[in-house]
């Protein structure tokens, strides 16, 4: 069994910051890449946390359910911030964990759990899975149309719009969307909200959008190509909407190398608000997606579902507020000549 020191070795940082970082220490000052890089490497090497002081026996065991692979969520950590969060709560209420990622041969790892949290976008067949495994089980960052099992999402259609008042505001009328595409299966790609409330809006506001709509996926290699794309054109809008902070970072890059800068040539938001969102220059205008909480509350739905369910099998479906974080990535051009 590996020891901290071993993980810290691994990680390259000391066996303290290790021990910090595992207990989910939010006094500690590291920056997010540090933290999933350690997280990452205790996982890959199997560490097994020990117990300090008193002994707590856990009754409870459960079962989280990525649909990311390891390195997916060291390039995107919107997914392994829920599931931080879900693993937060059950450290902190001595919930045992059994971790399972999507693709797995199959997933008798995971049976006999008291609940099963599953995080992502999955097909009906993959949920019909889950629901043998723990009829106690919520899909997280998942809608569905009909409420037939327990779901948490975020409000895309208020953060989305309040960005877009925000550009109006600012005087921008042509606006570009750059966003991400998911696959609940191989042919079949999940709805995705913030674009389609970023088009209905700007049909009702009479905005120019249409040709600045790019998908790709939502990673800083994509967010890079696409404004490459769309600096091909002649034609660019004065502001753009991204679905990811990661897209975001990739868009200026290319705009930098072009010679354009943010926000004097043209205004980004993003989504997320990861740690480097605050620190790139200009810092950027996001929208805060309460991603590590979302994770802890699903975990104690899990937790304090278990009676009720059970009792009535009435699924839920819960909704988090986003809000949006006002930095120096947007300029109000109402007063400039375009």
């Amino acid at each position: 069994m590996p020891t901290i020191r071993e993980v810290a070795k691994a990680a390259g940082v000391s066996p303290g910051a290790v021990s910090r970082i595992l207990n989910h220490d939010i006094t500690l000052n590291v920056s997010e890449p540090t933290r999933q890089k350690v997280l990452a490497v205790a996982q890959e090497m199997n560490y097994i946390k020990k117990s300090t002081g008193k002994q707590v026996k856990s009754t409870l065991t459960f079962g989280i359910l990525q649909w990311y692979s390891i390195r997916q969520e060291l390039e995107d950590p919107y997914y392994l911030s829920i599931r931080l969060g879900a693993e937060k709560y059950c450290s902190e209420h001595s919930i045992n964990v059994v971790r399972a990622f999507r693709g797995d041969a199959d997933y008798s790892a995971l049976k006999g759990v008291n609940g099963l949290i599953c995080i992502g976008k999955f097909a009906e067949d993959e949920i019909e899975t889950f629901s043998r495994i723990s009829p106690n089980f919520i899909l997280v960052d998942m809608h569905t149309t009909r409420i037939l099992h327990n779901c948490m999402t975020l409000d895309f259609l208020h953060a989305t719009t309040d960005a877009l008042d925000y550009l109006i505001s600012l005087g921008h009328q042509k606006v570009g969307y750059l966003g991400g595409k998911e696959y609940i299966s191989e042919n079949t790609v999940y709805f995705e909200q913030r674009k389609s409330v970023f088009e209905a809006y700007c049909k009702e506001k009479g905005l120019l959008y249409e040709p600045y709509v790019l998908e790709a996926s939502y990673s800083i290699e994509s967010g890079y190509q696409m404004m490459s794309d769309l600096l091909q054109q002649n034609d660019l809008p004065t502001a753009i909407f991204t679905a990811s902070d990661a897209i975001a970072l990739g868009a200026i890059r290319a705009l930098n190398e072009k010679g354009l800068h943010v926000p004097d040539d043209i205004s980004i938001i993003g989504f997320d608000n990861i740690n480097a969102s605050a620190y790139t220059n200009p810092p950027l205008t996001t929208v805060n997606a309460p991603t590590e909480l979302m994770g802890e509350y699903a975990a104690n739905f899990i937790m304090t579902s278990l009676s009720l369910y059970r009792q009535y099998h009435i699924p839920m479906q819960m909704m988090l507020p986003c809000s949006l974080i006002k930095r120096g990535s947007c300029k109000d051009i109402c007063n400039t000549k375009l």
